[in-house]
């Protein structure tokens, strides 16, 4: 089954720096029905104007990823890491034990990216920061594993404590993908448009909108336009 979640629907804030859509209840935005699906808990569509961004703030036992989707994060933490994510990569924190970071939009271009916390399952872990760049070209025939918690992975993805994957990639418009689903996944249109099919649901989905998939093994991703699409597919719990 697909449920689709309009980008006009979505909780919004504005800060006249910092510009944010919030797929599940997030600081001021509440809604008790849009709370988080299964062990994803945050999903936090930002743009960012250069210059600004997140001062020193702390975290704890919490997978925090960033997908950057144009312009570049630095991220800097008292545990001495430091560094630039660009567009086309990705970054991962596990908070563990705890955590304080700062995330500021450095360049002279504005900053979108994905913010997305996925509940831990191993808590007060040693706290870790990586990032990495993915191939930025259109695929055919799979979206590429960005993220996993899984072990047969570790040489292709970054790492999370969390029985959960994210993919992610760019696809040419006609192009189509069958997507295997383990847990439950949720779906984000980065860019353009795309079509999602599963055995019961039909949806189309435009950039900025976001869809759930429960109670099924597959979907089928139909490129209408040149688009990217994100899929997380994570834990129920």
């Amino acid at each position: 089954m697909i449920k689709l979640y309009p980008y006009t629907n979505l909780g919004k804030a504005s800060h006249g720096w910092l510009k944010s859509s919030h797929h599940f209840s997030f600081a001021h935005y509440h809604n008790p029905r849009r709370t988080g699906f299964g062990s994803l808990l945050v999903i936090n569509d930002d743009w960012i104007k250069p210059g600004f961004g997140f001062p020193p703030h702390p975290h704890r036992n919490m997978e925090i990823i960033s997908y950057v989707r144009t312009g570049s994060v630095t991220h800097e933490d008292n545990k001495g890491n430091k560094g630039v994510t660009k567009n086309g990569e990705v970054q991962v924190m596990s908070a563990g034990r705890g955590v304080v970071h700062s995330e500021y939009n450095r360049s002279k271009e504005p900053l979108t990216l994905y913010q997305i916390w996925i509940k831990t399952n191993k808590m007060n872990v040693e706290p870790r920061w990586e990032c990495k760049k993915f191939p930025n070209k259109t695929v055919e025939d799979k979206l590429p594993i960005l993220v996993s918690g899984y072990s047969e992975d570790k040489n292709k993805a970054l790492f999370i404590h969390q029985r959960a994957r994210i993919f992610g990639g760019k696809m040419r418009k006609g192009s189509k993908i069958k997507q295997a689903i383990d847990h439950q996944a949720y779906v984000l249109a980065s860019d353009g448009q795309f079509e999602l099919h599963d055995e019961q649901t039909k949806k189309n989905l435009n950039k900025g909108d976001g869809a759930e998939i429960t109670k099924t093994r597959f979907v089928t991703i139909t490129a209408l336009t040149n688009c990217e699409v994100v899929l997380i597919d994570a834990a129920e719990q």
